[in-house]
């Protein structure tokens, strides 16, 4: 094994804390752009759509290989039968609890929005809780009861139980060596080329078979790419050598990552006949493959730089890797709640956007300041008893708690 068993992986617990709050501002702006989504701006355009372009292929891939790599190190310390059972436990009860607490704002306001429903808040929770099927419009149907943004708990917990599966049936030796022989492999270029041929191979036999629904079932491309970059973190976590290397091509993965998006930007503002035309249908393999470097690039570059600046503790990390998942939780209810209160306002959208960002982050902290104290709270949004926390990621140390591993 190539881990120093004196590291720890800070760094990746800053990235884990970057990558959750990008999702406050991409979810803000998922608001404005042209892409359907629970409430739309009356100015929703394609002007920041570049922008969100610079995140959308990877910022969920990116969280779910840091969730492999503490996966790693929890199995490294206790037996997956105790992972299995902290796990759901740390993920489930959210789960549910976010289903029936914190998500069905989002939909109330979307069924107000789209279908100008008018019934009260009351009305609209029994039929939630019913199942009800009948919010339709154009063909499409609102499932209900719904986890929406917290489909991300539901396919880290099957993740979860998956790898949990593999290490019982091979055991930490196989497992190990399984690890040493990848951390072997990914040297160099391959660092870069084999997880994109991966990822493309994904993309060109699933993609267009099985768009993306989020709903666990039936997501057989989603499962494809996602448990795939978990799968690499739990087999990459110990491999020192991986780590140092990615650290070396910071600079190569980033002008990959930004190629990619130069070329996805233009192939997003393309107008639908030139699309169409048979050169562009010719370049389809190619331009599968470009989106792919868009889908690993961001993340091999992300933690190089991580790795050369972000490798230290303090306080600060500490109290934001607990904040993390509660925030995540609450999020995306607020951006929705408080996009639909602000619409009689009027106000511009740039200043809209501001002041939904700033909401967010300071009700969402507000909110886990309470939580954190009120120990009955603490495990409806996924945290354990407030005891001293460890720091994540380290070999030597008590495994990390479920809320580093998300």
């Amino acid at each position: 094994m190539q881990q120093n068993d004196h590291q720890r992986l800070y760094f990746l617990d800053w990235i884990r804390i970057f990558a959750f709050f990008v999702l406050i501002f991409y979810h803000t702006g998922m608001y404005y752009v042209s892409w359907g989504w629970h409430v739309k701006s009356p100015y929703a355009s394609t002007a920041i759509e570049p922008l969100m372009l610079l995140s959308s292929p990877w910022r969920l891939g990116l969280l779910f290989m840091i969730s492999g790599v503490a996966t790693a190190f929890m199995l490294k310390k206790i037996r997956v039968g105790a992972l299995l059972k902290q796990r759901s436990w740390r993920l489930l009860v959210p789960l549910v609890f976010g289903m029936l607490v914190i998500v069905p704002p989002q939909s109330y306001f979307e069924v107000i929005e789209k279908l100008n429903y008018a019934g009260s808040y009351g009305d609209f929770m029994r039929l939630y809780v019913s199942g009800y099927h009948g919010f339709c419009k154009e063909g499409s149907c609102l499932d209900l009861p719904t986890w929406n943004h917290l489909w991300f708990v539901v396919y880290l917990w099957a993740y979860t139980l998956l790898i949990g599966a593999v290490a019982a049936m091979a055991g930490a030796a196989r497992l190990r060596s399984w690890s040493d022989a990848l951390g072997r492999r990914l040297t160099g270029w391959k660092i870069i080329a084999l997880p994109v041929l991966a990822l493309y191979a994904a993309r060109y036999a699933l993609a267009e078979y099985f768009p993306e629904t989020h709903a666990l079932v039936n997501d057989w491309y989603n499962h494809a790419h996602y448990f795939f970059l978990f799968g690499l973190g739990v087999m990459l976590a110990l491999q020192s050598g991986f780590w140092a290397n990615v650290d070396r091509l910071r600079w190569t993965s980033l002008g990959l990552w930004l190629f990619s998006w130069a070329v996805m930007v233009c192939l997003h503002t393309m107008p639908d006949a030139i699309g169409d035309l048979p050169v562009i249908t010719q370049l389809k393999p190619l331009l599968r493959l470009i989106f792919c470097v868009g889908q690993w690039a961001p993340i091999a570059a992300i933690c190089g730089f991580g790795h050369r600046h972000l490798n230290f503790d303090s306080a600060k990390r500490r109290y934001l890797t607990e904040a993390v998942f509660p925030v995540y939780i609450l999020h995306q209810t607020l951006i929705v709640s408080m996009a639909h209160w602000l619409k009689p306002v009027k106000m511009a959208p740039g200043t809209e956007g501001a002041v939904l960002v700033v909401l967010t982050f300071v009700l969402s902290f507000g909110i886990f300041e309470v939580v954190r104290r009120v120990a009955v709270l603490r495990p409806l949004f996924g945290l354990g008893r407030a005891t001293s926390q460890k720091p994540a990621y380290a070999p030597q140390d008590q495994a990390a708690t479920v809320s580093h591993a998300l």
